[in-house]
C-alpha cells in the first residue's frame, strides 16, 4: 500500500530523485520547499501526481517525512516543520558537510546530525538516519543503482519501514543499529567524496558483502 511521503528540501537533486523513484513505486509524493513557487516547479518536474507545498504544510500532509537539506539549514528547517512531525518518522539524510573542507569528516558535537535532530524533536517524532551515501545523480537516472543503504534508528519498527522505502528506490537497506551509529554513515560521505575525486568515480557508493543468515538478530 502506498504511503504519502513528504520530501523536505525536495527541490534539489537528491529530493527530486527520491520523488521520481518513490512516485514510480506507487507512493504519493509531496515536495516541500521554503517557497511555494519552487515547490510547484519541482512537483511538476517530478510528475506522477506529485504535489508541491511549503515545508511546514508538506510535513503536516505526509505519513513519513524525509529531510534532504544542507547541514547549514538543518536545525532551522526542523524547527519550521516540527509541529507537523507529531507521531511520525523523520528520515534524516543530512550530512554535516562544512565547506570548503567537505572531504574531511567534521561531525557535530552531538555525534551526528541525526542525533541532533532527535534531541531537538524529543518525543515528538522518531528520527531514522538513512541515504547519506547514495549519489543524487544515480537517483535521478533510470538505471539500477549499485548501492546499499545503512539505516540507523532507536526503534526497530521504524528502521524496518525505512528499509522498505529503500527497497522501493531499488536499493538494499541494512539495519545499522541505534541512531548513534548514524555517525558512521555521515562520516563515510566525506570519505566517498575523497574516493570520487581521487579515482574519478561518478558517484561511488557502499556495498555490504555476504548473505544474511536465515535467523537474524532483532536488536
Amino acid at each position: 500500500m502506498g504511503r504519502t511521503i513528504a520530501i523536505i528540501g525536495g527541490t534539489g537533486a537528491l529530493g527530486t530523485g527520491f520523488a521520481r523513484r518513490w512516485a514510480d513505486a506507487g507512493h504519493k509524493v509531496v515536495i516541500g520547499s521554503r517557497t511555494q513557487e519552487r515547490a510547484d516547479t519541482a512537483a511538476a518536474e517530478a510528475g506522477h501526481g506529485a504535489v508541491g507545498l511549503v515545508n511546514p504544510q508538506a510535513a503536516a500532509a505526509a505519513d513519513i517525512v524525509v529531510l534532504t537539506v544542507p547541514y547549514a539549514h538543518h536545525r532551522s528547517t526542523i524547527e519550521s516543520i516540527a509541529e507537523g512531525l507529531e507521531g511520525k518518522i523523520l528520515v534524516d539524510a543530512t550530512v554535516p558537510l562544512m565547506p570548503p573542507r567537505v572531504g574531511t569528516v567534521q561531525l557535530p558535537e552531538a555525534g551526528s546530525a541525526a542525533v541532533e535532530a532527535q534531541a531537538w524533536l524529543g518525543e515528538r517524532a522518531t528520527v531514522v538516519s538513512a541515504f547519506q551515501n547514495v549519489a543524487a545523480a544515480h537517483l535521478q537516472s533510470a538505471h539500477a543503482i549499485d548501492c546499499d543503504v545503512l539505516v540507523a534508528g532507536d526503534k526497530l519498527a521504524a528502521r524496518e519501514t525505512v528499509i522498505g522505502l529503500a527497497e522501493d528506490l531499488g536499493l538494499r537497506g541494512w539495519h545499522a543499529g541505534p541512531l548513534a551509529n548514524s555517525a558512521a554513515a555521515e562520516a563515510l560521505t566525506s570519505v566517498i567524496i575523497q574516493i570520487n575525486r581521487r579515482y574519478g568515480i561518478d558517484g561511488a557508493g557502499l556495498r555490504i558483502t555476504g548473505e544474511p543468515a536465515a535467523e537474524q538478530d532483532s536488536a
